[in-house]
């Protein structure tokens, strides 16, 4: 008897789908998408991160990947239903692939696919031990001369760089670095991170006294250890970087402080890596088969070069050097910028009785926090979700189901509402002369942080300083510094005593540069964006993140980071793409990206 059910109906569309990938019959499948329609890939068909935009592009991939993945069992995923709202059915599911098991999400309109998110789980014959396959740990029986954990421990910790070498070397200790660390110790790749600093965390602890996390907890956790359930919803810097000192050495991280990476190259005959490290004033050659740079999604800083800066008699630094507001009291301070940074300096400098002003350069967006949380990730990363049974991993890969092609007419509604919602918010702002955006399609944060990753602020109090007048606001050009402050391009003279350059960072690639030479920079390109066209965003449509977790045009470097929520969903694709190549599995990429842009 036919199946009428929901279920049944969808699990019938499943089985003709995988009916017709096994046949190798391309066209069918074509026929099974919508017009417009969208298949999302992480790693499992393409060996990449890729969008297929359109039944021609997707019928494109499977005649380069079909055979070679030979997908099979879709089904609907255990446990779980499928839905149907305003016409649209969406269903989780599971697959298999020659080499993976894989999960994903379909949304089918008018008994066609409209949008398709495939993911790879997990490797055949290399599974994480975990659950049921957990390790046993204690060593049960007699034996002699038997090692405990932390002799074995030890002697990883002391051979590993020296008389063994890694599979992988990550450059850089944050967040991003620690968690795609733990990934890859849980699959037993090899690695050592290179990280200058003294302590895992300090990257957080060495900036400006006053910063906390602007995004909520249940959106930062990393990898296996969640925060628990009394952490506090936005985190204080210096919390972080415990947690994240905690995490390295529970985690059992090879986490190399006081290591400075100086040179690396690539023996594309030998297929490795020459790395040169400086480990607190010893030399060491590391010899990897992959390289990642996980030196912060923000690349280097950018320190303007105004006319005269030389001669100011105060003090003057990048935002990433601030050291905090208590040396200012009492004094002027000019910050150079309007986004996150510059209010959050701003902000602490006001409150140690410091007299602030802003120089807004550009347009700014800006959302409240309290309306963000609500409107914008509530249904999502929320005490609310949790209890409604929303897991960290579903919510990421239901953010990761819309293509970045339509994500913005998914955005463009919420952030009509936060704009009534705070009507009288963004009034008060535009009163005191503040010059606000809302993104060049009113698509608002999230679209202008995929796309350029700058451009906003999470107001967490600063803006009602800026709307009082407690912070003065100027807008404007810095034509010029002076012994005494900053000139701006109308004639107005600032005086201060302190100058903070709120201004931003350059694309990841800066770092490249300084490590490999601009060669190879330029080889791998800009990194981040979407390919918008969109301000500092320029085309064409890449679809997918620039260079970000997934195959440069460098062969056997990648590049790593994003924020918290980023590095935790995005590490377990890199760290699946590096195994399969230490396990020498067959890794055919699909779609490598062009390079459009150098910097």
């Amino acid at each position: 008897m036919l199946d009428t059910t929901l279920r049944g109906k969808t699990q019938a569309f499943l089985d003709e789908f995988g009916h017709a990938l096994e046949a190798g019959d391309i066209a069918s499948v074509k026929n099974m998408f919508a017009e417009d329609c969208y298949w999302r890939d992480l790693v499992s068909f393409t060996w990449n991160l890729k969008t297929m935009e359109g039944r021609d592009e997707i019928g494109d991939m499977l005649k380069h990947q079909l055979s070679d993945t030979k997908p099979t069992n879709w089904q609907i995923a255990e446990g779980e239903d499928p839905t149907e709202e305003d016409g649209v059915v969406t269903a989780w599911i599971s697959f298999e692939t020659k080499v993976a098991r894989g999960y994903g999400l379909v949304r089918l309109k008018d008994d066609k696919i409209w949008t398709l998110l495939t993911t790879m789980v997990e490797l055949k014959g290399h599974e994480e031990a975990k659950g049921f396959a957990r390790p046993l740990g204690a060593k049960h029986g007699a034996g002699k001369h038997r090692t405990t954990w932390k002799e074995e421990r030890e002697q990883e910790t002391a051979e590993l760089g020296y008389k063994t070498q890694p599979y992988c070397v990550i450059i850089g200790g944050g967040q991003g670095a620690i968690g795609l660390g733990a990934r890859l110790r849980q699959l037993g790749v090899p690695t050592i991170i290179v990280e200058k600093n003294d302590r895992p965390g300090d990257s957080w602890r060495n900036r400006y006294k006053s910063l906390c996390l602007h995004d909520p907890v249940w959106y930062d956790h990393l990898p296996y250890i969640k925060f628990p359930e009394n952490w506090p919803i936005f985190s204080p810097k210096d919390k972080i970087g415990d947690w994240l000192e905690m995490y390295t050495k529970v985690m059992e991280l090879n986490y190399w402080t006081r290591a400075e990476a100086k040179s690396a190259s690539y023996d594309e005959d030998a297929k490795e890596w020459t790395v040169v490290v400086d480990r607190d004033g010893e030399e060491v050659i590391l010899k990897p088969k992959q390289l990642i740079m996980a030196t912060g999604m923000s690349g280097k800083a950018n320190v303007p070069s105004f006319p005269g800066s030389e001669k100011f008699e105060g003090d003057q630094h990048h935002s990433s050097k601030h050291p905090g507001p208590d040396t200012y009291k009492g004094k002027k301070a000019i910050v150079v910028g309007s986004n996150n940074s510059a209010h959050d300096i701003a902000a602490a400098l006001w409150e140690n009785d410091v007299d602030v002003t802003m120089v807004q350069r550009s347009s700014t967006h800006i959302v409240k926090s309290d309306t963000l949380m609500e409107v914008g990730l509530g249904a999502l990363y929320s005490e609310e979700a949790v209890a409604a049974g929303m897991t960290t991993e579903k919510a990421d890969l239901i953010f990761a189901s819309l293509p970045y092609q339509i994500l913005h007419e998914f955005q463009i509604p919420a952030y009509a509402e936060m704009k009534k919602r705070d009507k009288e918010f963004y009034d008060g702002l535009e009163k005191a002369g503040f010059w606000l955006d809302w993104g060049d399609d009113d698509s608002g944060l999230f679209m202008k942080y995929l796309r350029r990753g700058s451009g906003y602020y999470i107001d967490i109090g600063a803006s009602q300083l800026i709307i009082d007048g407690e912070i003065k606001l100027k807008r404007g050009q810095v034509t010029e510094i002076d012994e005494a402050g900053v000139v701006l391009d109308d004639g107005t003279h600032l005086e201060g005593d302190l100058i903070v350059y709120a201004t931003g960072y350059g694309s990841m690639n800066g770092w490249i540069a300084d490590l490999m030479g601009q060669d190879m920079a330029d080889k791998v390109g800009k990194v981040w964006g979407l390919g918008s066209d969109t301000t500092k965003d320029p085309g064409p449509w890449e679809g997918e993140q620039r260079n970000m977790w997934k195959p440069t045009q460098q062969e056997a470097l990648w590049m790593h980071g994003g924020n918290l929520h980023q590095s935790r969903h995005y590490s377990q694709f890199l760290s699946l793409q590096i195994k399969a190549r230490m396990e020498g599995i067959e890794t055919p990429v699909y779609g490598l990206q062009a390079v459009h842009h150098l910097s």
